[in-house]
């Protein structure tokens, strides 16, 4: 049983340790002890579709021609590789819209990259690949959906700061803005994919015309039913064929 005096000095102790932990910074605010402030890192970038785990191993901020771009890059599963697959969005999409897609990619061994560009792909198409030069890729293939598709189509039909082994355009039209690739088809080489849902007004006539005007050896094209659009090509049926031509014509190996 605590007596007086005892109780008195562990009232003292009690004081001295609380008025120890609530150092006053002179302006009546608690001053946090020494090292105390937060170490916690900044919340990864999931973009509203990519986990956690996805985010913080890559969630990138992208260079490009009209500035830093939010990007997802995701090496292949078996490791480093030499074979990139760059994705373009189409109007009003995102890097959002590849997502779902992309292990399909990298269980092929490609890499993949996919970013958001709200101009033209062609622009910053080559920022992307010389980015990815960078990364140990030795070549690349341009996959792009709607304007993202003509805009590939464009860039590739250009040198650019790495070979592109092929090109795939899902529902790309012939003309988007400044991007004109009914030209760039009657001078391009790179292997070209031209696909499109046969409801889809007007790009699967555009589609038919891009193949019929290529002179690349390796074209093609595949037209499916429905009516969708862009990117959905890939959820409707398209992606085993896109990942055919990839093999084909870009194998993973390099």
């Amino acid at each position: 049983m605590f007596t007086t005096g005892k109780l008195s000095r562990a009232a003292t102790a009690v004081c001295l340790v609380a008025l120890a932990g609530c150092a006053s910074s002179g302006n009546g605010t608690a001053k946090p002890a020494p090292g105390a402030a937060s170490s916690a890192a900044a919340p990864a970038r999931t973009h509203g579709c990519l986990s956690e785990e996805q985010a913080r191993a890559g969630s990138i901020d992208l260079p490009a021609t009209s500035g830093i771009r939010p990007a997802y890059f995701q090496q292949a599963d078996g490791g480093p590789a030499k074979v990139a697959v760059v994705f373009s969005h189409q109007r009003d999409g995102s890097l959002c819209d590849w997502v779902p897609y992309l292990p399909a990619f990298t269980r092929a061994g490609y890499a993949v990259l996919a970013s958001d560009v709200p101009g033209s792909p062609a622009d910053d198409l080559p920022a992307a690949v010389k980015w990815l030069g960078d990364k140990g890729v030795t070549e690349v293939v341009l996959v792009g959906a709607s304007k993202g598709g003509t805009g590939s189509l464009v860039a590739a039909a250009v040198p650019g700061p790495l070979p592109v082994a092929a090109v795939v355009s899902l529902s790309g039209p012939a003309q988007y803005s400044g991007d004109n690739a009914a030209k760039a088809v009657r001078t391009s080489r790179v292997p070209e994919l031209f696909a499109a849902e046969e409801d889809d007004t007007p790009f699967s006539q555009d589609a038919k015309d891009l193949h019929a005007a290529a002179v690349a050896p390796g074209k093609a094209l595949k037209l499916y039913p429905g009516g969708n659009h862009g990117a959905d090509l890939l959820r409707d049926g398209a992606l085993p064929d896109v990942l055919a031509f990839l093999a084909q014509h870009a194998p993973a190996a390099g």
